[in-house]
């Protein structure tokens, strides 16, 4: 089951965020102040950023962390999978394809392209995001933080 995050799961969801900043899948560690941080803008921005939990038989077993932004390159509106997290023990019971499946499903009017992006040697996702239709775009992703 797929369901948005309520203030009753902030605890919840730092744990999980905590696992996997702390995991292979992920090139760094954040500060645990931005899992707290993130809580709160899903709770408030009314769309902008959402967290959803990702149950299996009732228990808390990943999450999911979704962006929204305008991109003249896609023509309309992309959703962003900025972060999905699945549990070793819920792994490979279909919470990836069924948070994909309920992504489509709600992208809402104006929505042309899902994004996401994946650490180069995670391939079991990138075997999963294929199978799903995403292609790899050639660009080199470069920040800078303030």
């Amino acid at each position: 089951m797929i369901r948005r995050l309520e203030e009753k799961d902030r605890k919840l969801y730092i744990e999980m965020a905590g696992e996997f900043y702390h995991s292979d899948a992920v090139l760094h560690p954040v500060p645990d102040i931005h899992f707290e941080k993130t809580v709160s803008e899903a709770l408030r921005s009314g769309g902008g950023a959402e967290i959803f939990i990702l149950e299996y038989n009732g228990e808390p077993a990943g999450y999911a962390l979704t962006a929204r932004s305008f991109s003249q390159e896609a023509g309309g509106m992309v959703t962003w999978i900025e972060e999905i997290y699945v549990r070793d023990a819920y792994r490979s019971k279909g919470l990836g394809r069924e948070f994909f499946d309920y992504v489509e499903k709600n992208r809402g009017t104006g929505t042309v392209r899902i994004r996401l992006e994946v650490e180069a040697d995670n391939t079991r996702a990138m075997d999963l995001y294929r199978k799903l239709g995403f292609e790899v775009l050639d660009y080199v992703q470069m920040v800078r933080d303030f």
